[in-house]
């Protein structure tokens, strides 16, 4: 029998998005076997997806189809219950259910939407869908809409009563979308109202990012037009403004991330709107809304199509107010493609809400070792810890501003972007991003302070290498060089690059002046292989092509130790084509005399070589082929004897399983500089961020 929470509102518009978004992060750091489950979801129309279906299974990547993920239609679901049938409705949502069970550890099931006039009929028919599954039940309130902490907690306390009415208990409750100011004082009323420790008690404050709607959804909403800027619909709305004044009245009214509301025939408006966004003195505004049907004049219109990478201008039939009007009707959502309203959500779940608590009432979850979801949260929490600085030289590239936004939005380290301001600031607003001078720092390199000191320290470091004072400036002038030296002089506490350039572009820099850390030779390389039940280190993959013995060992010693430090106990496999004393040739023996180093220099390792792949992580194969070994079949350490061999084989695993490969980490320097490949993702850099922040903390 799996595990369950279902999850209910007490009213409308409590944002159930980010509690499924919250809990299924959190259970997915104990097992993959997780699903999804909607008894009745509000849309009527089999061709418009459900949209917090789509989410989670889209951004957990769920092993379970869309049909699967839901019982009935709304409409199908009334009509039953209105003829009398409410046994058939039921018995086909437990027929569901049963079918997601048998393939899961824990299903998530969320309750109706409660936006028709029908609030008190639906929490009658999620009631009873609840009692049926057996799930456990999580009352989902809002603090908002002005109301006193005594006021939001009205709903939730009758939702509560309603159940215990029925006789069922329920798990905890939840208050979210609360006015920051009034948080702690509705937790307050929370715990008077419900003092045992039984219940899960947990109130979420909102905030601008998640309440606002996208342009996007605004142009669906009023079904507007698109006039310019089709390529930044991304942009979110965070107020609605109407010009109706003379603009030199009106710019003193403009907000960050505004709306401007005015009629189409407004063309000093527009103009001058437009010029104060593009001004350092006045708010970056979302976008236009032209009203009443009606296009900028032609000459405006040919000024406008001049102007590049310019804001969202929309045209709707509607007046001015019935456009503002319907503005204040749209909802926001939470899309698979909003990574910065997921990961906002996510942090916000985890800060907000008692992790030990939640765990505690979904304890029956088979754990299956350490998952890439767990692992990835271990590090996450690790480096937000002790926060530190990280240099991005690649600051113009587009998957290195998504990756920053992710990084800053969770809190987990502080950024330095490298490149033109200029260029930098204007991708950030294309690709609508939350990134400002408060959440991030932007250098251009020849404009910084300590550009001169930075020269003198290279030439002075590099001078008897043959190196001048002007090649020193030009070397300065690259990125990869300028966000070395930082690290170098302790202005950052490491870099991450690669995105655009090459590895030897990348970690030449560090090489010449950072160096390797004392009793170390190389820099070497691993990947943290995220398998589905556990996490393995494959070193050397990306630096060195072919280690003789002595370099051999000190990489198993290097990852050994890089493996202990983010949490996990190595058991070190140096690989060969052979098991144990079986094999014989030169390359057999480089494996077996690395191994003896590492033994003699680490005695208290659990190190086992030469073993082939399949002896050391198969416990049966392990078991027969080295018996009795500490290593053979329980490896997390694995040392390839080569970088053909070790590249090919983390590709291969990473493709043919669908691992999770975080790195290149390199290993050995002073401080920490890492590598990305060219074709990594947004995740991959934020990963490599996080890796490195943590070698950091150990520096």
């Amino acid at each position: 029998m799996a595990n369950s929470i279902y999850i209910t509102t007490a009213e409308p518009h409590c944002g159930k998005s980010l509690i499924c978004l919250g809990i299924m992060d959190n259970v997915l750091r104990r097992t993959k076997r997780v699903s999804f489950f909607r008894p009745i979801i509000t849309s009527n129309d089999p061709d418009k997806k459900d949209k917090n279906i789509e989410l989670i299974l889209s951004h957990f990547q769920l092993d379970q189809s869309y049909d699967d993920a839901y019982a009935f239609h709304q409409k199908e679901a009334q009509e039953l219950i209105s003829a009398g049938q409410t046994n058939e409705l039921l018995d086909r949502i437990i027929q569901k259910y049963k079918h997601l069970e048998t393939k899961s550890d824990f299903i998530l099931c969320e309750g109706t939407d409660f936006i028709k006039e029908s609030s008190a009929f639906e929490f009658g028919i999620n009631i009873q869908v609840a009692k049926n599954l057996g799930s456990p039940v999580l009352v989902i309130g809002r603090g908002d809409l002005g109301r006193s902490p005594e006021e939001a907690l009205t709903p939730v306390r009758l939702a509560i009563e309603s159940f215990h009415e029925q006789d069922y208990d329920v798990m905890g409750a939840i208050i979210n979308r609360t006015d920051p100011e009034k948080t702690d004082q509705l937790l307050e009323a929370m715990n008077r109202q419900w003092p045992s420790d039984k219940l899960l008690r947990a109130v979420i404050p909102s905030v601008d990012l998640l309440k606002s709607p996208t342009v996007s959804e605004v142009v669906n909403h009023l079904n507007a037009k698109v006039l310019y800027g089709k390529d930044q619909l991304n942009n979110q709305v965070y107020r609605y403004s109407i010009a109706a004044m003379q603009l030199q009245n009106y710019l003193t009214k403009l907000t960050e991330n505004c709306l401007i509301i005015t009629p189409g025939d407004r063309g000093e408006i527009i103009l001058g709107t437009l010029q104060a966004h593009q001004s350092k003195n006045y708010p970056q505004i979302a976008a236009i809304v032209l009203s009443t049907g009606l296009d900028p004049d032609p000459a405006i219109s040919k000024l406008l199509d001049g102007i590049p990478d310019i804001i969202p201008i929309l045209s709707v039939e509607s007046n001015t107010y019935d456009t503002a009007t319907a503005l204040n009707q749209i909802h926001a959502y939470i899309t698979p493609n909003n990574m910065a309203k997921i990961h906002a959500s996510l942090r916000l779940f985890d800060e907000y809400v008692d992790m030990e608590q939640l765990e505690s009432r979904t304890s029956r979850i088979v754990s299956r070792g350490m998952t890439p979801r767990m692992f990835q949260y271990i590090l996450t929490q690790k480096a937000r810890s002790a926060k530190k600085h990280i240099v991005l030289p690649e600051g113009e590239d587009e998957r290195i501003l998504k990756a920053a936004e992710i990084l800053v939005e969770q809190g987990i380290v502080n950024l330095t972007l490298l490149g033109l301001r200029e260029e930098i600031e204007k991708k950030i607003l294309m690709l609508g991003l939350n990134l400002t001078s408060e959440n991030i720092n932007i250098i251009e390199p020849e404009q910084h302070r300590k550009f001169d000191d930075y020269v003198d320290t290279f030439y002075n470091l590099r001078k008897e290498k043959g190196i001048t004072r002007d090649m020193a400036k030009d070397a300065m002038m690259d990125v990869s060089y300028f966000g070395t030296m930082m690290v170098y002089q302790g202005d950052a506490d490491g870099m991450v690059s690669g995105a655009v350039h090459t590895t030897q572009h990348t970690i030449r820099p560090a090489l010449q002046f950072v160096k390797t850390k004392p009793g170390y030779a190389i820099v070497s390389s691993l990947f943290f292989m995220c398998l589905e039940d556990r996490v393995l280190a494959y070193a050397d993959c990306a630096i060195n092509p072919n280690p003789n013995a002595a370099e051999l060992a000190e990489i198993a010693i290097a990852t050994a130790h890089t493996a202990r430090a983010f949490g996990i106990e190595p058991r070190v496999a140096m690989l060969s084509y052979s098991s144990g004393k079986s094999g014989q040739g030169a390359d057999v023996e480089k494996v077996r005399e690395a191994t003896e180093i590492v033994q003699s220099k680490n005695p208290d390792f659990k190190i086992e070589g030469p073993l082939q792949y399949d002896a050391a992580v198969d416990l049966e194969v392990g078991e027969k082929k080295v018996p009795g070994s500490e290593v053979a079949g329980k490896a997390t350490v694995l040392i390839f004897p080569d970088l053909n061999t070790g590249n090919n084989t983390y590709k291969a695993v990473q493709r043919e399983t669908g691992a999770v490969a975080i790195g290149p980490v390199l290993q050995g320097l002073n401080k920490p500089v890492n590598d990305l490949s060219r074709g990594c993702t947004v995740t991959d850099i934020v990963n490599t961020v996080i890796i490195t922040a943590i070698q950091a903390q150990s520096n």
